[in-house]
C-alpha cells in the first residue's frame, strides 16, 4: 500500500514539474481530453519505466527531509522539557558535550536489545549525558515496572536506580507484589517502603508528563532518542549510534 501510494504521488511529481506543467489545467479537462492524457502519460511510462522509479526517489528523499527538519523543530520546541525536565534520572557524563535522551519501556524487546548498546556508548565514549525517559507503553507489566524503578529512586537515590533500570530491563514474568519484593529485597532496599512509594502522586506525575511530552514530539514507539538535536525512532547498533554523535559533534 505504501509503495504504491508513494507511486501514485511520484507520477503526480512527474507531470506537474514537467516542463509543460503550466500548459495544462488538468481540474478543468473534458472527459475527451483526460482519457488522451492519461493515454499518453501510460504510454510514456510505458516506455520509460524507470522514471516512476526516479520520481519515488525524489519524493522519498523530499518527505525524509521534511521529517528531518520537523523532528529539529520539535526537538527545538520543546528543548527545556527533553533535556532538563528537572526530574528524569541523569547517567553517563553529567557535563558532557552530547546529550542522549531515550524512551523506554522495561518490556520492550528493542529496548532490551539497545540497553548493552547504549551501556557501551557511554563506558567507551566519556563525554555523553544520559537521560532516562521512563515511557511504559505496553501495559501493566510495563507502567508497574517503571513505578518499582521510580520509586527505587524515590527511597534510595539514583545509585539504587541505575541498578534497578538494570534488573529490570531483564526482568521477564508478571509484576506482582511476591516478585516486587522479592526484587527489592535482592537489591538490598525496604521493600515495604519502596512497594508503599509506587503509589506516589509524583511517580504518576512523571510518568504522565514524559507521556505528554512523547506525545508532543511524535513518539509513539519504544525505543526512541534524541541524540543532540536528532531525533531517532527506532532501535540504533553501537556502530550507527556513534555515527550519529560523531555528525552532532561536527555540527558544533
Amino acid at each position: 500500500m505504501l509503495k504504491t501510494t508513494l507511486a501514485v504521488s511520484a507520477l503526480a511529481l512527474t507531470f506537474t514539474t514537467a516542463p509543460y506543467a503550466a500548459e495544462l489545467d488538468l481540474e478543468n479537462m473534458t472527459d475527451d481530453q483526460r482519457a488522451a492524457f492519461g493515454t499518453q502519460v501510460r504510454e510514456y511510462l510505458m516506455a520509460n519505466p524507470e522514471v516512476i522509479m526516479e520520481a519515488v526517489q525524489v519524493l522519498e528523499a523530499r518527505q525524509a527531509e521534511a521529517q528531518a527538519q520537523g523532528d529539529l523543530n520539535l526537538v527545538s520546541d520543546n528543548a527545556e522539557a527533553i533535556f532538563e525536565d528537572g526530574y528524569s534520572w541523569v547517567g553517563g557524563n553529567p557535563d558532557g558535550d552530547i546529550t542522549i535522551v531515550e524512551f523506554f519501556d522495561y518490556r520492550c524487546g528493542f529496548c532490551r536489545r539497545a540497553h548493552p548498546e547504549v551501556k557501551a556508548l557511554l563506558e567507551t565514549d566519556g563525554n555523553i549525558r544520559y537521560v532516562a525517559k521512563e515511557f511504559p507503553i505496553l501495559g501493566e507489566n510495563s507502567v508497574i515496572s517503571s513505578r518499582f524503578a521510580l520509586a527505587v529512586r524515590k527511597v534510595a537515590g539514583d545509585d539504587a536506580y541505575a541498578i534497578a533500570n538494570e534488573a529490570l530491563i531483564a526482568l521477564n514474568g508478571d509484576m506482582q507484589e511476591p516478585v516486587l519484593r522479592r526484587l527489592a529485597e535482592t537489591l538490598d532496599l525496604d521493600a515495604d517502603a519502596v512497594l508503599q512509594a509506587m503509589n506516589d502522586e509524583d511517580i504518576t506525575r512523571q510518568i504522565s508528563e514524559t507521556r505528554a511530552l512523547a506525545q508532543k514530539l511524535q513518539i509513539n514507539g519504544t525505543p526512541s532518542f534524541i541524540m543532540g538535536g536528532q531525533m531517532i525512532r527506532g532501535y540504533l547498533p553501537l556502530d550507527a549510534m556513534q555515527d550519529v554523535i560523531a555528525e552532532e559533534r561536527n555540527k558544533g
